[in-house]
């Protein structure tokens, strides 16, 4: 199995990079078994996997669970894949509302804590130095500042976990959640303590979307935190995962601005809606990437 990474492996911002690291996404392969896109990703030559936990691909409750992990482990060594854990499946936990509960839900945000602890374990034994999170919508006729506590003590609860694993936490802003842009991330990041292993993940159209900020400094703002990095095209406005070039966002200042904060980690498509023509959506995207990327 791979072993561990230590803290010191993690993707925090370094020296710049030659290029960047470019991945996928599981969840826009919703019709492919997950070796099949493993093997696809490697043979078109991406450097990564997003791998969301669900019923599809990595059930995080599968009474097998320790052996496809550890399976899972040896292929991507293998297939020279690094991974990320995503937690972002919205009907995980509830079939009939996405996202919940969340770690503001009371009763049930122990089953939220329960599954990003699951996802810390699965993260430390593929060898991933991040697991991802969002906030999920707030509770209806929750004041906000409670809001703000009940997430900040769901987040400490998950932390004590990645400290035991030494797995980074790489919360997400989303439009239409609580936690919608990078400024919020940071200040929940404030109310923890700025602990060491609680990062950012960056979706650049989730950022073009909903946050007030220009891209490029929305990258600037998230460098010294940042563990995961998704990527896709978007409208302003909409939360509709594009395809690159499809939608409005100018996409060479945006890796620009990566490569010179010194990001380390994979840089991660992100269009759920690929699942029936995910492999050629794949492959224009490695594409696109390359060709906008500054060299």
């Amino acid at each position: 199995m791979t072993s561990r990474p230590t803290l010191a492996q993690r993707p925090f911002p370094g020296p710049e990079l030659e290029r960047l690291r470019f991945g996928f996404g599981t969840n826009g392969f919703g019709c492919h078994r997950l070796d099949d896109i493993l093997t696809v990703l490697a043979d078109l030559g991406y450097d990564a996997v997003g791998i969301t936990l669900d019923h599809r691909h990595l059930d995080p409750y599968a009474a097998d669970l320790t052996w496809q992990v550890a399976r899972l482990a040896r292929r991507l060594d293998r297939l020279g894949l690094t991974v990320t854990v995503e937690t972002g499946a919205p009907y995980l936990l509830d079939p009939w509302q996405q996202h919940h509960p969340t770690l503001m839900t009371l009763p049930g945000a122990e089953r939220r804590v329960d599954l990003l602890g699951r996802a810390v374990r699965i993260a430390a034994d593929l060898g991933a130095p991040a697991v991802h999170l969002c906030s999920g919508p707030a509770p209806r006729d929750v004041p906000a500042e409670e809001a703000w506590k009940r997430l900040a003590g769901g987040c400490e609860e998950v932390l004590e976990v990645a400290a035991r694993h030494g797995v980074a936490l790489g919360f997400e802003p989303e439009p239409h959640q609580f936690i919608d842009t990078v400024e919020k991330v940071v200040e929940l990041r404030r109310r923890l303590g700025d602990p060491d292993l609680f990062g950012i993940t960056l979706d650049i159209g989730h950022a073009h979307c909903v946050d007030p900020l220009p891209l490029p400094r929305c990258v600037e703002l998230a460098a010294p935190h940042l563990v995961n990095v998704q990527i896709e095209d978007m409208r302003r406005g909409v939360h509709e995962h594009l395809e690159l070039g499809v939608g409005e966002i100018d996409f060479p200042p945006v890796l620009a601005a990566l490569k010179a904060a010194g990001y380390q980690g994979p840089v991660s498509v992100e269009i759920q809606g690929a699942a029936l023509d995910a492999p050629q959506v794949a492959r224009r995207s490695l594409e696109f990437l390359k060709a906008a990327e500054p060299s």
